[in-house]
């Protein structure tokens, strides 16, 4: 008797067909590296310093990878296993965590440099939402599952996981002020300072909305950046790609290059902080160039 072929249930199959759809649509990949490079420049890292960011609903991992070319180390957090197991079919460079954020992050606390969050797929609406429209819905009619209690578990938790003084940016698609102000409150009342930020504020189409959180640092008293300007995005693309060909010229067409003997040291270090086994021993040749060989 012939052993019985595995089929994947169709919801699993579904998922992972979804998943590698949206991962590999050239639209979502230009959209997803736009957002992802303003939410590194509304985190305002120190200048060529290797941070160690939580990316809140990684998917696939098309942010991280915008995060590795900028030369960060990443943990990644997703609910769905179809976009999780893309990830790791991709190789991406990142930590990653299958997490109900609704729940809680757990991470030990000041583990992250920052936080952001960029839309991530559903597989059951078939369509890009936010996180935090995510922690909206309610799971069940208990109340320990109402969105104001998963907002406030999420929002406590991800305080505690960032560094002091830090920021987390949190692209978001709100969809009244009321929401917003729901948002925002749950936020300020886990310790958050900041505010909403609007990007094309009068077009329909370019229209962007970062919630922009900040831990320490004078906290409510920090200033909120200012949202672009304008009717359409291509002047924030042009920013963005005008700074990419910039960086390829310097490397040569090659990735950033920031890999010298400090860059080095410093990521090593930040490998030891998490715990990372084989992190090899700081020398005299740590970074040092090899002379080619005739």
């Amino acid at each position: 008797m012939s052993r019985p072929e595995l089929v994947a249930p169709p919801e699993i199959y579904y998922g992972d067909v979804e998943a590698k759809k949206y991962t590999n649509n050239s639209r979502i990949q230009q959209i997803q590296a736009d957002m992802t490079y303003r939410a590194l420049e509304l985190l305002n890292l120190p200048p060529d310093e290797p941070a160690f960011l939580l990316d809140i609903g990684c998917g696939s991992g098309l942010s991280g990878e915008i995060l590795d070319e900028e030369g960060h180390l990443w943990a990644g957090l997703d609910i769905a296993p179809s976009m999780l197991e893309v990830a790791l079919e991709r190789e991406v460079e990142g930590d990653l965590f299958l997490q109900d954020i609704g729940q809680g992050i757990g991470f030990r606390p000041g583990s992250f440099d920052g936080a952001i969050s960029i839309r991530r797929f559903d597989n059951t609406l078939r369509r890009s939402i936010s996180v935090l429209q995510w922690l909206l819905n309610a799971e069940t009619s208990h109340p320990t599952s109402s969105p104001p209690h998963r907002l406030t578990r999420f929002f406590t938790t991800l305080h505690a996981a960032l560094k002091n003084p830090s920021r987390a940016v949190l692209q978001f698609y709100p969809t009244s002020d009321d929401q917003i102000q729901l948002i925002t409150s749950i936020a300020q009342k886990a310790g958050f300072g900041g505010g909403i930020v609007v990007d094309y504020p009068n077009s329909k189409k370019a229209r962007k909305v970062f919630l922009c959180l900040f831990v320490g640092g004078g906290g409510g008293a920090q200033q909120v950046p200012k949202g672009l300007e304008g009717e359409e995005e291509d002047e924030g693309r042009v920013q963005f790609e005008k700074r990419r060909e910039r960086l390829k010229a310097k490397s040569g067409g090659k990735r950033k290059n920031i890999k010298d003997k400090d860059w080095i040291l410093k990521k090593k270090e930040l490998y030891r902080q998490r715990g990372k086994e084989s992190v090899p021993n700081d020398s005299k040749y740590t970074g040092r160039k090899r002379k080619p060989v005739f």
